[in-house]
């Protein structure tokens, strides 16, 4: 049998372009080269689509060292810079004459984990994997995951949801709405974007101003979210329409919250897997992560985020990632490798799944 030939898509025009970047890495050197041809597709910056040459050119780059003794700002004029040198034609984006089979999404953020990229391969005919075109959106917005899963019986932290243009127009009123219903601290998030880019924890009145400017800098909507008091636990779960969750697992931060810089720069986060919870809470978050991810409508794969109180026993509901993160020290792979599923494996499973008929 001839190679199955997968488009391995990445970087793309959101905020999480490098992330993508160093996630495309790791699936790519653990997909069987016997068994599938990777066609490496990347997306610049400004949505260009460039393959082969250029695109297997930024799968070597060692983008987590520049990270972590550079800046993002150093790493994204890095990419301009290459592309910018780069005399490749632009992917003409005709799949089936590029013999392509099924597309592997390592596309973060909005323009890749919000539908629109599924909508595309759907319109298309080229499957995908991971989650089809309804709950990528509703996955994307933390405002409308909130309503979804609450309305399937899971807690949710409290929360208002503010539009940047309002809040522009008006701030005054948006402070004192916001300080009449939250004691600080409290959090300040884009409403649509993932590894925790531009979220602020707002511990007195001086911080809120500025948290409010950034995350409605980055996004059209911003949601402002009581803390919520437990361990940060999250969930691989992976399949179609009998899907299996994972063990459970701990994030420890290496600051106050697991922000970006702690994920990706830092690297000071401790991890625990098995999560340091009782057994029986355990199995209470893997059933509410499996009755979340069938409420959103999720397929082939999803990280669900919780927050844990020990004492009360309460599950609450962060988010949903409907395309985690796949670098190295990523969450979602070291889940599935506790529960004998290794990386290679992992991508076999996911491209599989991407490749049975039935798609949301």
């Amino acid at each position: 049998m001839s190679p199955i030939t997968v488009a391995l898509i990445f970087g793309g025009r959101s905020a999480e372009h490098e992330i993508s970047i160093i996630s495309a890495q790791s699936i790519a050197a653990n997909i069987d080269a016997e068994r599938y041809r990777v066609l490496p597709i990347y997306i610049t910056h400004d949505g260009n689509w460039l393959f082969e040459g250029i695109a297997r050119d930024m799968l070597k780059l060692d983008l987590s060292a520049l990270l972590r003794t550079s800046s993002l700002e150093a790493a994204e004029a890095a990419l301009r810079d290459m592309v910018q040198h780069n005399n490749q034609k632009p992917f003409d984006l005709d799949f089936k004459a590029a013999g392509i089979e099924v597309a592997f999404l390592a596309l973060h953020g909005s323009f890749g984990e919000d539908g629109r990229i599924q909508g595309f391969l759907d319109t298309c005919g080229i499957p995908y994997t991971g989650c089809g075109v309804l709950s990528s959106a509703l996955t994307m917005d933390k405002a409308l995951t909130k309503l979804c899963v609450a309305d399937a019986g899971l807690a949710v932290a409290p929360s208002i949801t503010l539009f940047s243009t309002d809040y522009q127009t008006d701030p005054d009123t948006a402070h004192s709405l916001i300080e009449k219903q939250f004691e600080y601290p409290f959090f300040i998030k884009p409403a649509n974007l993932g590894s925790s880019i531009g979220i602020s924890k707002v511990h007195h009145s001086g911080e809120l101003s500025q948290a409010l400017q950034h995350a409605c800098s980055l996004d059209w909507k911003v949601l402002v979210e009581k803390t919520i008091k437990g361990k940060e636990i999250e969930i691989a779960v992976l399949g179609n329409e009998q899907p299996q969750a994972s063990v459970c697992g701990e994030i420890e931060p290496g600051k106050e919250f697991y922000d970006y810089q702690d994920k990706y720069i830092l690297n000071t986060a401790k991890f625990f897997i098995p999560a340091r919870i009782s057994a029986s809470l355990q199995e209470k978050v893997r059933a509410a992560a499996l009755r979340a991810y069938k409420a959103l409508g999720c397929r082939g794969m999803s990280r669900v985020d919780f927050f844990v109180d020990e004492e009360s026993g309460e599950i609450t509901l962060n988010e949903v990632n409907t395309i985690p993160g796949f670098t190295d020290i990523s969450m979602y792979p070291r889940l599935m490798d506790a529960v004998g599923i290794p990386f290679p494996e992992l991508t076999e499973r996911l491209i599989q799944l991407a490749l049975e008929p039935t798609r949301l």
